[in-house]
């Protein structure tokens, strides 16, 4: 079992590295402003599903055999890039002519899938789990594998207050300016591409 003091130890580190705005966050903020409140929270769902993921694969080892190959990380790298820019591309298109409600409304179980491939294709994540879980993992403590799907969960449960946060505040912010939807979409658009672009440069930093 985990020790209690390394627990008050990660869950501060845990919540800092939350709160401070990332792709996820971004993802999930750009989604709240072009749809409103519910596809905000349903993509930090998405989002934080896709977490399980990442738990799952470095429980198993297989974070770690991804960030090790060059070959492996590159390809994972390039497919969430090239995701979050087609996911900018179809949105801009739709926000200059006269579908952008069409195209903003996504259903929610859409939204819901975006979130998750989001995250699960973010390279940033899979070098978090590499580089920082690893840390607070004691080997004297028990099996590793278990810690690291402890240490996740809670990492998960900071995540998903801190993402609900995200999506209820750029949900808010939708309906202050509700009437001006091209704008908002146009924004959304815009944040995709960024973050396509920047996950194309990732190589190493943290995850969210």
């Amino acid at each position: 079992m985990i020790p209690a003091g390394t627990l008050l130890v990660f869950l501060p580190a845990a919540l800092l590295l939350v709160v401070t705005p990332g792709p996820n966050n971004l993802y999930i903020t750009a989604r709240g402003i072009a749809q409103g409140r519910a596809a905000g929270v349903v993509s930090a769902v998405g989002v934080e599903t896709g977490t399980l993921v990442h738990i799952a694969a470095a429980a198993a080892g297989l974070s770690y055999l991804v960030a090790s190959s060059a070959a492996a990380f590159t390809a994972v790298k390039w497919a969430g890039a090239a995701y979050l820019v087609y996911l900018g591309i179809r949105t801009l298109a739709g926000g200059a002519g006269a579908g952008a409600r069409a195209v903003a409304e996504q259903p929610l179980r859409r939204v819901f899938l975006e979130g998750l491939v989001v995250n699960v294709l973010n390279p940033k994540v899979i070098l978090f789990f590499l580089a920082f879980l690893p840390q607070f993992v004691d080997p004297a403590a028990g099996s590793p594998a278990l810690q690291i799907v402890v240490l996740g969960l809670t990492l998960l449960c900071c995540g998903i207050i801190a993402d609900l946060v995200y999506a209820v505040g750029a949900g808010t912010l939708a309906a202050v300016l509700r009437g001006r939807q091209r704008a908002l979409t146009l924004a959304s658009g815009c944040v995709y591409l960024c973050l396509g672009v920047a996950t194309a440069l990732t190589g190493a930093g943290r995850t969210r």
